[in-house]
């Protein structure tokens, strides 16, 4: 009689455990694929919204680049080595932001210069994991690889110059205008992309900066540099 019972709890515990299991699994499911979906069809959304506000501008009517920062987003980062597709960027480094699967520029601690600015640094943020998954695979940036940063108006191109694996996530000092941590003392035109490391964790960031090389006009046909051919 008392083997029964034995044999019934065990068994029981074993279908409670298997059912957790299930659970667990559905939930990673959910984090790292199905967010990833969501994430991406409404970042597909944004940015077609975006696109259309450009193509309605009339041209040659003057337009002041700050009049491209508004909540719906500056532009696009395109990065070929991380094979990520095109980027929309907004305001804001928040949870409700980046979720929507796009990449934020720093408003605080220190807040983000825009790519038209003469000087600074161009700080973004993205998750490397889930909800788009837009900065994954940031470790295949290598020195020299291009960052293009798409405006309305304007071609930005960077070129990577240094990288940081792994740092606190409470080192602000990686957002400077002037990023000494990067091996730079003057005042230039920087890109610095931003997100978690390991993947899978939250525990550290993962820095890589860039240097602007050259700006190119938007054409008629928005022909995209040849680094993006």
């Amino acid at each position: 009689m008392a083997r029964g019972r034995i044999a019934a709890f065990v068994s029981v515990i074993g279908e409670l455990l298997i059912t957790a299991g299930v659970i667990m699994g559905l939930f990673v499911v959910y984090s790292l694929w199905w967010t990833n979906v969501l994430a991406d069809r409404e970042a597909a959304r944004q940015g077609s919204h975006v696109r259309d506000n450009w193509a309605k501008a009339v041209p040659g009517r003057p337009q002041g680049p700050g009049t491209l920062d508004t909540k719906d987003g500056i532009g696009f980062l395109h990065v070929p080595a991380m094979r990520n597709g095109e980027v929309l960027v907004k305001p804001g480094t928040g949870t409700k932001v980046l979720n929507e699967g796009v990449a934020g520029y720093y408003l605080d601690p220190v807040k983000s210069a825009m790519p038209w600015d003469a000087k600074g640094n161009v700080t973004l943020a993205a998750h490397r994991d889930g909800h788009g998954a837009k900065f994954h695979n940031i470790d295949r940036l290598r020195t020299g690889d291009p960052i293009v940063f798409e405006t309305r108006d304007v071609w930005y191109v960077y070129r990577v110059y240094s990288e940081l694996k792994q740092t606190s996530r409470y080192n602000v000092r990686v957002l400077d205008q002037i990023p000494r941590e990067s091996g730079k003392a003057l005042p230039g035109r920087y890109l610095t992309l931003t997100t978690c490391t390991p993947v899978y964790t939250s525990d550290y960031r993962y820095v890589v900066w860039a240097q602007l090389e050259r700006t190119e006009r938007v054409d008629a046909r928005r022909t995209p540099p040849p680094e993006l051919r």
